[in-house]
């Protein structure tokens, strides 16, 4: 039996969200690239003004790259103008280095709340 995975290499980016009236927890699986930002957006941008707090959970993010990181501010910038938090949980070593190169980890706050375990 063969699986249709996705190609690890190629654009994609698969999205879970759980909600809670207060909260919504959106998982994200691949890559985070210039070709599926929009999808994230859609996904996110949605839930900020139903929302007190947003929690992306980048466990099983694999890559993202310059445009993944302008997505994730410009939705931390549009959910604190709207009363809504953004946080960020369970990032790889390689997307935490490139959150700290770029200074995105010191502007955003890292959540622990969910009783995680951050590398």
């Amino acid at each position: 039996m063969k699986l249709n995975l996705p190609d690890p290499a190629g654009p994609c980016l698969q999205l879970r969200t759980q909600q809670t009236p207060e909260a919504a927890l959106v998982r994200c699986y691949g890559r985070l690239t210039r070709d599926v930002v929009e999808s994230l957006i859609a996904e996110v941008k949605p839930l900020i003004p139903q929302r007190k707090k947003i929690v992306l959970d980048f466990t099983d993010l694999a890559y993202l790259d310059s445009s993944g990181i302008g997505t994730v501010v410009r939705l931390y910038v549009s959910a604190q103008k709207a009363g809504c938090e953004l946080r960020l949980i369970n990032f790889n070593q390689r997307v935490r280095e490139l959150l700290g190169v770029t200074h995105v980890l010191s502007a955003l706050e890292v959540c622990g709340q969910f009783m995680v375990k951050m590398p």
